[in-house]
């Protein structure tokens, strides 16, 4: 999730733009919201009550809240920008259009986390992070922003391995992950996040670029499994950084190639249907 090198000037002014147009949505919204139609057939008033009644009256103008206009700020001034390209951001915005306010998951804490949550408006979004020194910073910064501390015990030399484990039947078996038995499952995440319905889970984080780093197979396999397992309707999931073999292969193998809906550059779009209702269905669609 945190950038290791400068993008381009176009993502930033991108979402600058996504975030004002959000503002110009919201101020619209409240002054709708804020006025009253006048009755049907009802007298024109004199110009003298109209006067008072502007007065009595006044309009009202919707306030932005005070993190989306942090939002504004930090990015139209920040020389850091998100890692994802222009493209990639696009492909969740536009879901985040539709769905939101909604529950939103992001596996990684980092530069873009500000942007998620307000174009989640309304909504809950929630980061998982592996490096509690970088989510103390981020809390001095932004202590709106919902985060969690995880640890992961897989490694990405381990990823061929674990691949074989996700094969098995302890794996297929749809169900709540910290009540399972698969090594991939994750088990020791909070509370609030096995219980809560995701309609968007992004997967970018945790570290994956080198052989003893942690690897996303465990965040893959679970973000899979919560989709599979959610009481009814369907999950947006999305996998960043599909360029690599770990997540091309582990979101190919458990998140289901048929389910893919997009692919965005380095982001892969799944949309996982439940499994609820329907446990004699393949654990893949052929």
């Amino acid at each position: 999730m945190r950038p290791k090198a400068h993008q381009t000037l176009n993502l930033k002014l991108l979402i600058v733009a996504v975030l004002v147009a959000f503002f110009v949505l919201f101020v619209l919204r409240s002054n709708l919201s804020t006025s009253t139609p006048e009755p049907p057939n009802s007298s024109q008033p004199s110009i003298a009550e109209a006067k008072t009644s502007t007065n009595r009256s006044p309009v009202s103008c919707g306030k932005l809240p005070g993190w989306v206009s942090q939002a504004l700020i930090h990015y139209s001034t920040s020389t850091i920008t998100p890692q994802q390209t222009l493209k990639e951001i696009s492909v969740t915005a536009r879901v985040l259009e539709k769905k939101s306010p909604c529950n939103f998951l992001v596996f990684g804490l980092g530069h873009d986390s500000l942007m998620w949550s307000a174009l989640n408006h309304g909504g809950r979004t929630i980061f998982l992070e592996e490096d509690e020194a970088w989510i103390e910073q981020m809390r001095r910064r932004f202590p709106m922003l919902e985060s969690y501390h995880v640890t992961y015990e897989s490694k990405v030399n381990e990823a061929e391995n674990l691949m074989e484990v996700g094969r098995g039947p302890e794996c297929t078996a749809v169900g709540d992950p910290r009540y399972s038995v698969c090594q991939l499952a994750l088990k020791g995440l909070p509370s609030q996040v096995y219980e809560t319905q995701w309609d968007l889970i992004m997967v970018d984080a945790p570290t994956g670029y080198y052989e003893e780093a942690p690897g996303r197979m465990t965040a893959i396999y679970t973000a899979g499994m919560m989709a599979r397992n959610k009481p009814a309707g369907e999950t947006h999931v999305f996998v960043h950084d599909v360029n690599r073999p770990v997540e091309d292969q582990f979101s190919d193998a458990f998140l289901c190639h048929n389910y893919i809906h997009k692919q965005e550059g380095r982001l892969r779009h799944f949309i996982i249907p439940t499994h609820r209702d329907r446990f004699d269905s393949p654990f893949c669609p052929p």
